[in-house]
């Protein structure tokens, strides 16, 4: 009876011991999503990610990946990814919809997805950084108002500039890019009428020692703050500021960390963010932007400027990051209307 007894309390206490080792499972919110929402259910998604250039940017393309990166985390879809390094931009429009259920097109070159799409009913297109002709019912297109935080690039720029003189540095003269050239000058004249901005077009967008040259040719006209609007072409705009000592500003990731000592802000861009959210709302059922045109824009979060992580060297005083803020809510409540070129 007694060897019964002790067995019985030996099987107690190790099911209590068992007990207190199980964890309750832990609820982890999507990045972007809400905390404490339900866990995503993993999907047989098969995403293409289709960049016009190359991946290694740090900005644009890079962050599209990042974005991609967390549905495979979050959601388990299955992630294909082409670099189309500038040339065949359709025929990877092809390739990518004939292995995947949805197309993410990152760069305005991908104009022929108009054509594409439409022989493809049953795969969805997300198509980053331009808009089609005219709606297409299983594209959703996702421009982004890049002129309203370029604007705030340029208020910086100017009220950190002892010259009198700033500059930009452009992949090249297009729409796209001169949408932040736009918006960088409006946003300097705001804060100083009397500001000069000199503009610098790379014509390349993977060259950083053309946008050291085109920088450097900036400072030589008395620039000394230079934003570059120009994908990895800007690491030499980074590179010029550290040898010369001006101030940059970088683009579409918060670039910071690249060049601490010199990048004082970043207009940021959140492609990653907006091409999640769009497919999460396809994982969870949600097609309604399909046909449409959603435009990732400063009061809905996409556009702003980010100072780099906690602990990074702030050049930019408190005071002029207020008067940042009470620019946004100005452009938000439309009080304040920031030209274009779309």
């Amino acid at each position: 009876m007694k060897k019964y007894i002790a067995l019985l309390l030996a099987l107690v206490l190790v099911m209590g011991l068992a007990a207190c080792g199980e964890k309750t499972p832990e609820t982890t919110a999507p990045k972007g999503e809400t905390a404490g929402t339900t866990p995503a259910e993993k999907t047989d998604l098969t995403v293409a990610l289709v960049v016009a250039d190359t991946f290694g940017d740090r900005s644009f393309y890079d962050s599209s990946k990042a974005g991609c990166d967390d549905l495979v985390t979050n959601y388990g879809i299955t992630l294909k990814t082409i670099e189309c390094n500038s040339d065949g931009h359709t025929q990877q429009i092809y390739n990518a919809a004939d292995v995947a259920d949805v197309v993410v097109l990152v760069g305005w070159e991908f104009f022929d997805v108009e054509i594409v799409a439409p022989e493809y009913p049953d795969v969805k297109f997300v198509w980053v950084d331009n808009v089609t002709s005219a709606p297409v019912e299983n594209v959703v297109c996702i421009p982004y108002a890049q002129n309203e935080g370029s604007f705030l690039a340029g208020y910086v720029a100017a009220k950190m500039s002892k010259t009198g003189v700033i500059g930009a540095v452009g992949g090249e003269d297009a729409a796209t890019i001169n949408d932040f050239m736009v918006g960088y000058k409006q946003g300097a004249l705001f804060a100083n009428p009397e500001v000069k901005v000199e503009i610098q077009y790379a014509n390349t967008y993977t060259d950083p020692a053309v946008g050291k040259e085109c920088a450097l040719a900036l400072h030589d006209k008395g620039a000394d703050v230079i934003f570059q609007v120009a994908s990895k072409t800007g690491d030499g705009v980074f590179q010029a500021a550290q040898e010369k000592g001006f101030y940059a500003i970088g683009v579409d990731s918060d670039q910071k960390y690249i060049a601490d000592d010199v990048i004082i802000c970043s207009m940021v861009k959140e492609v990653g963010k907006s091409i999640y959210q769009a497919i999460s709302e396809f994982i969870n059922g949600d097609t309604s932007k399909l046909g449409t045109t959603w435009t990732a824009d400063m009061i809905s979060g996409y556009i702003g400027l980010g100072y780099g992580e906690e602990g990074s060297t702030q050049q930019i005083p408190d005071e002029l990051k207020a008067e940042v803020e009470e620019l946004k809510a100005k452009i938000t409540s439309g009080e304040i209307v920031v030209d274009t070129t779309r």
